[in-house]
């Protein structure tokens, strides 16, 4: 008959193994990921097509009511909030999902920082 062994003992020896494949598994995905860092030169060719017209050219407001984005204006929250409110419009803003994908308007809001 075996003696039993602990958890601890059956998993020690291979705890090592298992954290090296789950290292390399992370560091494949890392390198094979599709993420990116937002294009502010494709933001800025978008943002002359959808929004050049409320919120001017510079990112002064040409638009009553329009937030103006000069000197980061109206930018000072983050991405995922500015994201949501271009996707789903506000006030006398249309709403842009359907338009615009996710990745378009971090491009967007990439290019509208450089405003400032």
């Amino acid at each position: 008959m075996k003696p039993k062994m602990n958890l601890r003992e059956t998993t020690s020896g291979a705890r090592p193994r298992h954290l090296l494949v789950l290292g390399a598994l992370l560091l494949t995905g890392a390198i094979c990921n599709t993420s990116y860092a937002a294009d502010p030169n494709r933001g800025r060719q978008l943002y002359s097509i959808h929004c050049i017209t409320c919120h001017g050219g510079p990112g002064i407001t040409a638009a009553p009511g329009s937030p103006s984005f000069e000197r980061g204006q109206g930018l000072m929250r983050p991405d995922f909030i500015l994201m949501e409110a271009t996707r789903l419009g506000k006030n006398a803003m249309p709403a842009y999902q359907g338009v615009l994908s996710n990745r378009d308007i971090l491009d967007t809001i990439a290019y509208m920082r450089t405003l400032h």
